[in-house]
């Protein structure tokens, strides 16, 4: 090959790893990683290349030199023996293998600093366990329902943030106030080290957080993937790509 064509040849594509669901069985008995395609069809539109990451791979900070970014998926609860909580009858969904894989591939995330880390709803709480921070095991015991972040039956439901107008995901955004699809039951209590947080719910959830030292990590409580025709939230995922 000349060195013309390898100059004129297309860069290589920008690869986004995207941490799977727990793994589940089917009614048929057969065992699936699943990932919602909002996270996908999101990362196609930045114009980067979705990888799923499934749990239980043994060394996750080997998948982090082929990544161009990282994306900690939303999800059922964690553990809440990860973080001091208590049991209760709300927490679903754990899994200890995807604890394990995620916690252990954020802090590899954290350390390597080259990767910019996007987490989201669960992806946050898990990144604020893995800074040392705990969480409301279930929300409206903590802080009421004034605001509904989830409807009954475990449903989207739709509420407003204000953001810090000095922080990243403002200047990302473009805005210092914004409509959100939430769903979740839980949210940070105590906050990690090293961790912002940079928007509130009006009831005073914490609805994003940045990470300090970190070049580019950023964690919203909401589902900017369930919003994919919101010009605003598409910002979040052009912005994780580019790296500005």
């Amino acid at each position: 090959m000349t060195g013309a064509a390898i100059r004129g040849a297309d860069p290589a594509p920008s690869l986004v790893g995207i941490s799977s669901y727990a793994r589940v069985r089917t009614a048929s008995n057969v065992q699936k990683f699943t990932i919602p395609t909002g996270y996908v069809d999101a990362v196609r539109a930045a114009g980067a290349v979705p990888i799923v990451l499934p749990s239980g791979e043994p060394q996750p900070a080997k998948l982090l030199p082929q990544l161009s970014a990282l994306i900690i998926s939303g999800g059922g609860d964690i553990d809440p023996n990860a973080y001091g909580g208590r049991a209760h009858e709300m927490v679903y969904s754990v899994c200890g293998e995807r604890d394990v894989f995620e916690f252990d591939l954020t802090r590899a995330a954290l350390a390597e600093r080259r990767v910019p880390v996007l987490c989201i709803c669960r992806g946050m709480q898990v990144l604020n366990v893995v800074c040392g921070g705990s969480l409301h095991v279930h929300l409206p015991d903590a802080v009421g329902e004034q605001i509904t972040h989830r409807l009954p039956e475990r449903q989207p439901t739709r509420h407003s943030v204000r953001i810090d107008p000095d922080s990243r995901l403002a200047a990302i955004l473009g805005r210092t106030e914004c409509e959100v699809t939430s769903w979740h039951h839980q949210a940070i209590e105590r906050l990690g080290d090293d961790l912002r947080a940079v928007a509130w719910a009006e009831d005073g959830v914490i609805e994003a957080v940045e990470h300090v030292t970190h070049p580019w990590c950023l964690a919203v409580q909401w589902h900017p993937e369930m919003q994919l025709g919101d010009e605003v939230q598409q910002r979040l995922f052009r912005a994780l790509v580019s790296n500005p």
